[in-house]
């Protein structure tokens, strides 16, 4: 919110035509923002972010042990912050998406598996939302592979020309 704040303050801003973007837990921001402060940003770009922290911290692989210890630690553990976690999911509030999103997604992905992506996606057309969905078979946590990365790329460029830039931005 507070590069939005920045971006407000320079004079040849547009501030009905700023989206916000990220990618992992910037990804999580994205959904977190549109979700919890729906009129903030004008469009959402979520690149393999976590919709679902109940789920994500329960999917932690055994050879992740530190990292999941990290996370229940920074964010809750499942077992005994259930009703915290929800809260802070964007999955359970996608209700209040109002904005254009993009969603994209590695079929693979070890860190946000894809039921997260499907959930939020479906969620958000189910109220009538405007959602676009780009799921990569070969890919997990992020792009490996230069073609996918410029599919990616492209498909983020033409959602934000026609959402942000266009007549349908803001909307």
């Amino acid at each position: 919110m507070e590069a939005k704040k920045y971006l407000a303050s320079l004079e040849y801003v547009d501030t009905s035509k700023i989206g916000i973007l990220g990618g992992s837990y910037g990804g999580y921001m994205v959904l977190a923002a549109l979700a919890f402060k729906p009129e903030e940003f004008a469009v959402g770009v979520d690149l393999f972010g976590v919709s679902n922290w109940l789920r994500t911290l329960e999917s932690i692989p055994p050879y992740w042990e530190s990292f999941r210890k990290a996370l229940y630690k920074e964010l809750g553990d499942p077992k005994t912050d259930r009703e915290n976690l929800k809260a802070i999911s964007p999955l359970f509030h996608a209700d209040k998406i109002t904005k254009p999103l993009i969603v994209l997604q590695g079929k693979n992905d070890p860190r946000v598996i894809k039921p997260e992506s499907d959930e939020i996606v479906e969620a958000v057309k189910k109220k009538g939302g405007v959602v676009e969905y780009v799921v990569f078979d070969n890919e997990g946590h992020g792009f490996t592979k230069k073609a996918n990365e410029i599919r990616g790329y492209k498909a983020i460029l033409v959602f934000l020309d026609k959402y942000l830039k266009g007549a349908d931005a803001g909307k």
